[in-house]
Order: C-alpha cells, then sequence, then structure tokens
C-alpha cells in the first residue's frame, strides 16, 4: 500500500493563505468608505420634565436653624 505523501501540503496551504490574503486586500480596497462621517449632524431634542420647571429647594435636618 503506498504511503500518502505530505511533503507539498505546507507549501500548498502557505499559498492558499497569500492567494487569500491578496484576493481580500483587492476587495478591500475597492470598496468605498465614507470620508467624513461626522458631517451628518444629529441634533439632539431637549425634554422638558416636570421637575425641570419647578423650583424646589431641599432643607438638610443639620442646616435648618437652630
Amino acid at each position: 500500500m503506498p504511503q500518502l505523501d505530505t511533503s507539498t501540503w505546507l507549501m500548498m496551504i502557505l499559498s492558499m493563505f497569500l492567494t487569500l490574503f491578496i484576493i481580500f486586500q483587492l476587495k478591500i480596497s475597492k470598496h468605498n468608505f465614507f470620508h467624513s462621517p461626522e458631517s451628518t449632524s444629529t441634533k439632539a431634542q431637549k425634554q422638558n420634565t416636570p421637575w425641570e420647571t419647578k423650583w424646589t429647594k431641599i432643607y438638610l435636618p443639620l442646616s435648618l436653624p437652630q
């Protein structure tokens, strides 16, 4: 029974990785990215809460006059 020749496996695996790397680099280089994503401004809307319109003062027990 003949034995399996594995002497070329290393070169095949390395060449496969190199080819895949080159293909992915070419695909990524053709992709168009946004140049300035911060140019789109989103204005935050201020929400009025009930406690913002009222004036309240909290008296601590130690700050009361004696």
